[in-house]
């Protein structure tokens, strides 16, 4: 899909020449598999790189390095899900190759690698500048789920909130937060290796920038698992408000019972029928019954004001 190198800044059509190339593509590209075979890449490898479920791995045999990593792009179900994808990374002498089946990704990190890319370029450079993209790319995913856990926090705090979907929107996010945190864990492992297999040259020269990548995916592991306790904390603070807004309309239930309970009394003992009952004569024993009723309503209203029952 897209070649970058000293001469050829783009291309659609991919020949592989014997000439330093940055090769964006899929894994399933005929010509690519044809050039790897040819050159010793070992079948069990191309297995590897076209599975969706390869989980996070480096392999290297005699003249290729294989990283497979994981990119995260947002789910259509939620703004707050992730999901992972391969990410293929295949180095040789004077080779880079990145693969994936997500053409819109491809075209992402091919744009943002031009932009870094400059001509004379080492393979093992490029490849440290290709991989601190991807860990960018996940540390942005970071960036944007703390934004989001920001605005449902003010959420629960308003008066009215939707808690299905807020609860739903945070086990979402419970979800992608998890999946970044081991993600990272691995891809440190996979990048040690890496390093640890590089000429020693190389490793002299590319010290500080593979320490900046172990320092990004450091903060990776750091800030997922502590937005993963933040969404506990969120789950916790809504059944707290919610709980405490049931109390409250308990609260009042028990009030207004309060205030009638008196006044059931009263209305009862007038629905006895027994024939000595002197207000039952009174000419304004209504009239009294009546404002009894209101005078102890009224207090008992009062009072609970006061207490701030109701």
């Amino acid at each position: 899909m897209y070649i970058v190198s000293d001469e050829v800044q783009r291309s659609e059509d991919i020949t592989i020449t014997d000439e330093k190339q940055i090769i964006f593509s899929s894994t399933k590209k005929p010509e690519i598999i044809r050039w790897l075979l040819q050159k010793g890449f070992h079948e069990s490898f191309i297995e590897d790189i076209q599975s969706e479920e390869q989980g996070i791995v480096y392999e290297e045999s005699e003249n290729f390095k294989l990283l497979v990593l994981k990119i995260f792009r947002r789910s259509e179900e939620d703004l707050l899900l992730y999901v992972d994808i391969n990410a293929v990374i295949i180095i040789t002498e004077n080779k880079l190759f990145f693969l994936c089946d997500e053409r819109d990704v491809v075209q992402r990190v091919v744009a943002r690698f031009r932009r870094r890319y400059k001509k004379g370029d080492s393979i093992p450079y490029a490849s440290y500048t290709l991989l601190d993209i991807l860990i960018d790319w996940t540390m942005n995913i970071i960036d944007l789920i703390d934004d989001k856990l920001e605005i449902i926090e003010d959420q629960i705090f308003s008066e009215e909130f939707d808690e299905k979907e807020i609860q739903k929107s945070l086990y979402f996010a419970r979800r992608s937060l998890n999946k970044i945190s081991k993600t990272s864990v691995l891809e440190n492992d996979v990048i040690n290796k890496l390093y640890n297999h590089l000429p020693t040259a190389v490793r002299k020269k590319l010290r500080f920038e593979f320490i900046d990548l172990k320092e990004h995916l450091s903060f990776l592991i750091h800030e997922s698992r502590s937005y993963l306790d933040r969404t506990g904390y969120l789950q916790n603070l809504i059944m707290g408000i919610m709980s405490n807004r049931m109390n409250k309309t308990m609260q009042r239930l028990t009030g207004i019972t309060l205030i009638f309970l008196p006044l059931t009394f009263i209305v009862g003992n007038y629905g006895m029928n027994f024939k000595y009952m002197p207000e039952l004569s009174w000419r304004y024993g209504y009239a009294f019954v009546w404002v009894l009723n209101i005078v102890i309503a009224i207090a008992i209203y009062l009072w609970l004001r006061r207490k701030r029952w109701i």
